[in-house]
């Protein structure tokens, strides 16, 4: 099974990625793995990647389509793979279709998770780490700190990241807006869009997911 995930940012993809590739017994492709793997492993994709970013400027589309052209065409994708975070825009969009009819494979679904936006705004505004293991994460409503600012686990101080500020995350929800959704229109098109209310526990919102691509195949 082929499928992309797209979904705005705090809406859970990387969580439901995960778990949706787990029980699909597919791999989980995500843009930022591919960017770690390209450049820890020194490929030449992932030394142009690295020198635009170390240069303060954004990775062209053909970068990250050629990286996520390898991966896809790597053994464990063969029987099908789980796009997190790409393609990002219509051109990527474009260039994947042009790659999957060259491979003679197509797409089975994308699947659209949904968060009103006051919701995920709330989601990551409130949102604090630890300063001593960025790994403890907890939340100012839906999993508060036994003692405000202070990690359950180390006693360490906990902080809001600066790009969680209410004002960089509805810039950042602009983004998604401008660059990722008409993406979703696009697929549309085709027929392959499942919208999948994001709200709720993280397992419910598996299993809708699940039963979306079940009722697609």
């Amino acid at each position: 099974m082929r499928i992309v995930l797209v979904g705005p940012p705090g809406a859970g993809k990387g969580t439901q990625a995960h778990l949706l590739a787990k029980t699909l017994s597919i791999p989980h492709i995500s843009t930022g793995d591919l960017f770690r793997a390209n450049i820890g492993q020194g490929t030449p994709l992932g030394l142009e990647a690295k020198s635009y970013m170390d240069a303060g400027r954004l990775v062209p589309d053909e970068v990250t389509i050629g990286m996520a052209k390898d991966r896809m065409l790597q053994a464990d994708a063969a029987n099908g793979f789980l796009l997190d975070g790409f393609p990002r825009n219509l051109g990527q969009a474009k260039a994947l279709d042009e790659f999957l009819v060259e491979q003679g494979i197509k797409l089975d679904g994308v699947l659209d998770l949904e968060v009103p936006e006051d919701e995920v705004v709330k989601r990551i505004a409130g949102r604090r780490l630890c300063r001593n293991d960025g790994g403890h994460v907890f939340h100012v409503d839906y999993n508060p700190s036994k003692a405000e600012g202070v990690c359950d686990e180390c006693g360490g101080e906990l902080y809001q990241r600066s790009d969680d500020t209410e004002e960089k995350v509805r810039t950042r929800l602009e983004v998604y807006h401008t660059e990722t959704e008409p993406i979703i229109d696009y697929y549309r098109q085709q027929g392959l869009v499942e919208v999948i209310p994001a709200l709720g526990k993280v397992d419910e919102v598996t299993q809708r997911a699940i039963e979306a691509l079940k009722q697609d195949s």
